[in-house]
């Protein structure tokens, strides 16, 4: 059992993104640089970037195992034992009559 995370980052090599995983969140930062001319415009946004994903179960993060191509960002986050296990009870409230 698994978590997928899929993320676009175009424009962008796999070195240049930082892609930190914890038990209940995932951290990707980058830095996407500017090679622009003043012959050219662009529309495209530079600079460095961060963002933190929380995560809906605890992962082992030491079996993440990413993949990147096109842009997209793939990694396959499996879930900790203990979230493979867990079970919960739903309590049933029963309707009464009146």
């Amino acid at each position: 059992d698994a978590l997928h995370l899929k993320l676009e980052v175009p424009g962008m090599s796999a070195k240049d993104l930082d892609i930190q995983v914890m038990a209940d969140r995932v951290a990707i930062s980058g830095e996407r640089k500017s090679e622009i001319n003043e012959k050219t415009r662009s529309e495209f946004r530079y600079g460095k970037f961060q963002r933190v994903i929380p995560l809906p179960a605890r992962i082992q993060n030491t079996n993440v195992t990413a993949d990147y191509k096109d842009g997209i960002l793939n990694l396959t986050l499996p879930k900790s034992e203990a979230e493979k296990n867990k079970v919960v009870k739903v309590n049933l409230l029963e309707e009464s009559t009146a």
